[in-house]
């Protein structure tokens, strides 16, 4: 039984972190990753453990999060220290450490183990964790799917039916070479029928959280939401005439929101609800409310189908400038 050990900060974990635990669970029998975490630093640590979980799924990956000397100058005591911080973790013999960093070799010689560099020159994978802090979005292909999710900025069409919203979320899509996150509750009615009550506003709630958590994985910096969760509450007044409170707590929010006028013909395509100019108005102004109530940062679209297509994507470009 071959025993592999790595530790390390993976602030944020990137795909040089990726390619030394594939280089080491398939070096070794079994391999004992150790998150290393504190306070206070710029990417919380229990998320970062959770993500090594899942792309290290063939490891035992550990979270130590203690406050403790980071360097050999900050404690005379720093290898005791640390050695028993590794025995802590794998009280098992270590054969084999690994490391893409030269600290790998002292660290084996103090738990008896040999070490094995792993890319130490950043040949196989020319990135590191401190080029991702600084622009996530100028090396994204180097992200592992869930620290995209996590880097990955949301557009959301906001606003009553019949608006154009499904088209432009495709449009834009295209647009920003991204994908969009649809709209859930158009596919739960197109299966158990247009007759919502409170019940049926929960599984909505419920798909469309999924379906947003499941798109951020495989957007390309930016997604584009058809609609949220904030939109179903808005459902919720129109449909039901009242909002229960747990479809009024929503915490996650788009990073913009695109407020789609009805200045538009409304179109029956056999889903919706309110054809008249009064309901869609009023539709749309507690829309704008709910939005101006929670002070999030949204642009109206207005004009024909062209006009708000260029309306969105210059307000998209000057709003996220950076990831682009």
């Amino acid at each position: 039984m071959r025993r592999g050990f790595l530790l390390g900060k993976f602030m944020p974990p990137q795909a040089g972190h990726a390619f030394l635990c594939d280089f080491a669970a398939d070096y070794c029998d079994t391999l004992t990753v150790l998150v290393c975490t504190q306070p206070g630093e710029p990417i919380d640590g229990d998320l970062r453990y959770r993500w090594m979980r899942e792309i290290c799924p063939k490891a035992r990956v550990c979270h130590f999060a203690d406050t403790v000397p980071q360097e050999p100058s900050e404690h005379p005591n720093f290898w005791e220290i640390w050695r028993a911080i590794v025995k802590r973790f794998h009280p098992e013999p270590i054969d084999f450490v690994f490391a893409s960093e030269a600290y790998g070799m002292r660290l084996a010689t103090e738990v008896g183990a040999t070490f094995v560099p792993v890319d130490i020159q950043r040949q196989a994978v020319p990135i590191s964790a401190t080029r991702v802090r600084d622009n996530p979005y100028a090396v994204w292909d180097f992200l592992a799917p869930p620290v995209r999710a996590h880097y990955v900025k949301t557009v959301c069409l906001f606003g009553p039916e019949s608006t154009g919203k499904s088209t432009l979320a495709s449009k834009l899509a295209k647009r920003f070479h991204t994908i969009f996150a649809p709209e859930y509750g158009r596919t739960y009615c197109d299966f158990f029928g247009t007759d919502c009550d409170v019940n049926d506003l929960r599984h909505i709630v419920d798909g469309q959280k999924s379906l947003e958590y499941a798109a951020r994985r495989t957007a390309n910096r930016l997604l584009i939401l058809d609609t949220d969760r904030l939109m179903t509450a808005i459902w919720a007044d129109m449909l039901l005439d009242h909002r229960p409170a747990d479809l009024d707590d929503v915490s996650e929010f788009a990073d913009l929101y695109l407020l789609a006028d009805v200045d538009v013909p409304w179109h029956d395509d056999g889903t919706r609800y309110f054809p008249h100019s009064e309901a869609r108005n009023l539709f749309f102004h507690r829309c704008k409310k709910e939005l101006e109530k929670r002070e999030l940062p949204f642009v109206i679209l207005s004009g024909d189908w062209d006009r708000r297509y260029e309306i969105a994507v210059i307000e998209i470009e000057k709003y996220f400038q950076r990831i682009f």
